[in-house]
């Protein structure tokens, strides 16, 4: 198991970044230190240090178990803030900060922009259906598997469209969750869950770099990580 990346701070420039990332996320400067270098890792052979689609879906299904093609792509592009097809170093610190250390706030918005699939400021009926399609497993032996879909399509608009335009603004969406944590993922699931976020977390938390890994915790992540 790659051990973790020990922050190296170099030149004045760098500390003024290190530090604005620190104001712009809930990591420590440490952290974000830690994080960068990771990032640095996973793209060795980069002219610059960025991540592209590819390396970051394989990087969310080895450490977080998110396998779904569909959410993990627009987990890319709500990662993705400039829309340039990289992940840079702001983008990837801002991202995971949500992602592990996020508040309810955070995630909302966050979950909102992975389900609004064109980007409109709208979950639509249509993209209601194409996310839940996606997600559910339908039964070989019905006829239109489509329909229970469609059926529960509505059950789920009906829940969330507070305005009654038959779509879901982020107004109606914060609304919902609001009265409901649950319902933050009703989409599909776009955050990782408990046991890879606080695995993932032990690499980079400022607790574990003073007092070391334990031995079950060097188990667990083995052969997650990629450096």
């Amino acid at each position: 198991m790659p051990s973790k990346a020990k922050p190296v701070y170099k030149g004045g420039e760098r500390m003024k970044f290190i530090e604005m990332l620190h104001h712009k996320s809930h990591f420590s400067k440490t952290e974000v230190e830690r994080l960068l270098q990771m990032l640095k890792q996973q793209c060795p052979n980069s002219p610059k240090i960025r991540m592209d689609r590819n390396k970051f879906n394989d990087f969310v299904h080895k450490n977080f178990e998110m396998t779904d093609e569909m959410i993990v792509d627009r987990v890319f592009r709500a990662f993705d803030e400039d829309n340039d097809g990289f992940i840079n170093e702001l983008e990837w610190v801002k991202g995971l900060s949500i992602f592990l250390r996020g508040t309810m706030e955070e995630k909302m918005k966050f979950c909102f922009d992975v389900y609004d699939m064109n980007a409109d400021g709208y979950i639509s009926r249509e993209e209601m259906f194409h996310l839940l399609k996606n997600s559910i497993l339908k039964p070989a032996t019905e006829e239109d598997p489509d329909e229970g879909i469609k059926d529960l399509v509505e059950i789920t608009l009906k829940k969330f469209d507070y305005d009654h335009d038959t779509r879901v603004s982020f107004d109606d969406w914060t609304k919902c969750v609001k009265d409901d944590n649950l319902l933050l993922e009703a989409l599909g699931p776009c955050l990782p869950n408990l046991k890879t976020k606080s695995s993932f977390l032990e690499l980079v938390s400022d607790a574990q770099h003073d007092t070391g890994m334990s031995i079950s915790a060097q188990q667990k992540m083995k052969g997650k990580v990629t450096y």
